[in-house]
């Protein structure tokens, strides 16, 4: 990933909006980035916690722009598509588990 990369990861177990902070190789064992929170339509703010060390395997999509702000991003509609349904996905993943240890239970 480039200085200003803009991709899809889980971070802290949510998925979110992430920019790459520095330049990163295939060998490097962590990304330094920056989260962002959606805040509307296609908008992203940067998240309450905006720094983040995460491993490489936590990358979903890496979308093939850049940004060089660090407090806001503006997601195309296609990108942010793709967020929506990978938020989804996350989000089914662990209602599932939630109900499978739920019912373990009785």
């Amino acid at each position: 990933m480039n200085h200003g990369s803009v991709a899809i990861a889980i971070v802290q177990h949510q998925v979110m909006i992430i920019q790459a902070a520095r330049s990163h190789n295939r060998r490097d064992h962590w990304l330094d980035v920056y989260t962002y929170s959606p805040f509307g339509e296609r908008l992203f703010l940067a998240s309450p916690v905006p720094q983040a060390r995460i491993a490489p395997s936590d990358l979903l999509v890496v979308f093939p722009f850049r940004t060089p702000t660090s407090d806001m991003i503006e997601l195309p509609a296609q990108a942010y598509q793709e967020y929506l349904e990978l938020s989804a996905r996350h989000q089914r993943k662990h209602e599932n588990l939630w109900r499978r240890w739920r019912a373990s239970l009785h």
